[in-house]
């Protein structure tokens, strides 16, 4: 039972679901920035699409469902639970999905591999709140899909503030695939992602703090200013 998660393509989808390739089922957004809910109105102003529901945060484009907190239903087979996780936009929520195939986690632009979003509407200690508190209790087994493709600048960041093996081992992926979204887990980001990993003597000696919303906002601080080596002379 397919779904459409932030689509800004409205043309290129309406093909696609005309031909049957998708049979749209309904539009879930994760926040309200024009690349992930800017094609809603567009999409469903085509008559046969007319009346599907568009389940997101409160300023989406179009809006027509906004579960609570923690809320879950079903969309066909999919069990599904959206995850408040306001900082990036302050309406912004991750979206847990579960059928018999798995279970997978749309994270929008709050976490990416190896990285986060920045805090646009919101503070390091919503930051830290969202991906350490609301994200870590997902099931470690969850397939993470963020909504941008930004591992190989992320790891780059990442490596110069902690050259561990897990590290190490998502740089080396992120160089030899052009596409990472799915390919890591929940339990992977905890090893590997730096934003996630507040404890870490290592982090805590690169970013000079201790307490974990000092840690995070320092570490956002470092990654908005960073410039990967090859880049620093041009």
């Amino acid at each position: 039972m397919p779904l459409l998660l932030t689509p800004p393509t409205p043309m290129i989808l309406k093909e696609q679901i005309s031909s049957g390739k998708i049979n749209l089922t309904a539009i879930v957004n994760t926040h309200h920035h024009w690349d992930h809910a800017g094609g809603n109105k567009k999409l469903l102003a085509h008559s046969e699409f007319k009346g599907k529901p568009i389940i997101g945060g409160k300023d989406c484009e179009g809006v027509t469902q906004t579960p609570k907190n923690g809320e879950g239903f079903k969309i066909g087979d999919i069990v599904v639970k959206a995850l408040y996780t306001p900082c990036h936009t302050q309406d912004s929520i991750c979206w847990f999905m579960e059928d018999s195939t798995g279970k997978v986690i749309f994270t929008g632009d709050t976490l990416f591999h190896g990285g986060c979003g920045r805090f646009f509407e919101g503070t390091a200690e919503e930051m830290n709140t969202a991906l350490n508190k609301t994200l870590a209790a997902v099931p470690d087994d969850t397939k993470v899909y963020p909504g941008h493709e930004y591992t190989k600048a992320n790891v780059k960041f990442a490596m110069s503030v902690l050259q561990s093996e897990p590290v190490k081992a998502l740089h080396a992926f992120a160089e030899n695939n052009k596409e990472t979204q799915g390919k890591f887990t929940i339990g992977d980001e905890k090893k590997h992602n730096v934003f996630m990993r507040m404890d870490d003597p290592e982090i805590q000696k690169a970013t000079g703090k201790t307490d974990p919303v000092d840690v995070m906002a320092k570490l956002r601080e470092m990654k908005n200013n960073f410039k990967p080596p090859s880049e620093s002379k041009i």
